[in-house]
């Protein structure tokens, strides 16, 4: 349980970060805020622990680039980022987490 409770803790720290996107971004900051986004999903894959949603928000933070809509672009892949850090969070607890269930 306590696992849990510091997973959704630093799951909504991420989403906090993720929305304090300035305002009037460029190109340059969606390539940077996408790079990260990507680096963090493929850690999330390393682990074998990708979620769909963040998938989704890569789609989204992609196509309102290709739409020249850089601000919407860069808080997606914030996002993304974001989504792809708790999955990691989880991931790890949760390889450590079976262990408390195991009877002995």
């Amino acid at each position: 349980m306590r696992l849990h409770k510091r997973f959704l803790l630093a799951a909504g720290f991420c989403l906090m970060a993720a929305g304090a996107a300035p305002a009037a971004s460029s190109e340059a900051d969606f390539k940077a805020a996408l790079a990260a986004a990507e680096a963090a999903e493929k850690d999330a894959g390393a682990l074998k622990n990708r979620w769909t949603v963040t998938e989704q928000a890569l789609a989204a933070a992609r196509t309102a680039a290709a739409a020249g809509d850089f601000d919407t672009a860069v808080a997606q892949a914030r996002q993304a980022e974001a989504l792809a850090r708790a999955s990691v969070v989880q991931a790890k607890e949760q390889a450590e987490a079976w262990r408390t269930a195991v009877i002995r």
